[in-house]
């Protein structure tokens, strides 16, 4: 959120094609960009488009707390199996208030750029069905100057999860929870009412989350035609993404947005795409590691850091 997006400023071709009226001189980074793409797009063979990906990670969640609090080897083979410590919860995690600030900051960036930078804004929006994404995209782009043809109305597509497996924080909760959480949210054709992937003894292998990932990115640029597209996600989301499409690997902090621009072309038939592992059992342990269990002073300290979060 320092420069643009990270925009590169530069010129383009299409500055000294364009019959549009106005100079390169006359215009922001971002709306010579935008000339950029739209030239691209009225250039560009049948079958061939050109889309604008706005990639946010959710804002901090309580799972991001208790894995820092537990560390990684307790919290993935103990404590992540569990839906909370009796001081916080983070199964389907909610923002914690630090998440919050993230997603506000990111929404203040958004209305700068708008007014200074005349950004092209999404045209659809589309978000995860864990709750701490639904909560990220509401308080991103609630509240900012969006044309009237092209409100916040976000969709929520089954497979833009986190990595599948026995973590509760990855369960989501019923579609009936989310629509009387975010009335104003859309869902895809044909989601179900209770989570059908998540799965407590089962977890998604690394190939079968890329193939599940580029499922998704087919069904978008097959079925949207829209131009600039907001998806907010996961961090392991975001790198199956990111790999599919052929982009170099680039870890999201919580809160963080990548944007990237991406050429599709249509073909005939099915592409042959590496088969996804079958998905493997989860290691767990039925005691949290001897020398990482909390001590009377982290106990303490949680119950501090509960103390602080309220």
């Amino acid at each position: 959120m320092t420069t643009n997006f990270g925009l590169i400023n530069r010129t383009y071709s299409s500055s000294s094609n364009s019959k549009e009226v106005g100079t390169t001189e006359d215009q922001t980074q971002w709306e010579r960009f935008a000339r950029e793409v739209r030239q691209l797009n009225e250039q560009s063979d049948y079958g061939v488009e050109y889309k604008v990906l706005f990639i946010g990670r959710h804002g901090q969640g309580y799972h991001n707390v208790a894995e820092s609090y537990y560390g990684t080897p307790a919290w993935d083979c103990y404590y992540s199996q569990m839906d909370g410590n009796g001081t916080i919860t983070w199964a389907d995690a909610q923002l914690t208030p630090n998440g919050i600030a993230e997603a506000l900051a990111v929404n203040a960036f958004w209305a700068k750029e708008i007014t200074e930078q005349n950004i092209p804004t999404p045209q659809k929006f589309y978000t995860s069905p864990l709750s701490r994404c639904c909560a990220t995209a509401t308080l991103t782009f609630t509240g900012l100057t969006l044309p009237a043809s092209q409100p916040f109305i976000p969709e929520v597509k089954e497979l833009l999860r986190e990595w599948i497996s026995g973590h509760t924080c990855d369960r989501r909760g019923n579609m009936s929870y989310i629509a009387a959480n975010y009335p104003t949210f859309t869902f895809e054709e044909g989601f179900q009412e209770a989570d059908p992937l998540w799965n407590a003894t089962l977890v998604e292998t690394r190939s079968a989350q890329d193939e599940r990932l580029r499922s998704v990115l087919d069904d978008i640029f097959m079925n949207d035609r829209s131009t600039y597209i907001s998806i907010t996600t996961h961090s392991g989301a975001v790198a199956s993404m990111l790999s599919v499409l052929g982009h170099r690997p680039f870890s999201l902090s919580t809160g963080a947005v990548i944007t990237i621009l991406v050429r599709a072309e249509t073909v005939m038939g099915r592409p042959s795409f590496p088969a996804g592992q079958p998905w493997t059992p989860i290691l767990t342990c039925t005691t949290p590691p001897p020398n990482l269990a909390p001590t009377t002073a982290e106990v303490k300290l949680s119950d501090a850091m509960m103390m602080r979060i309220q």
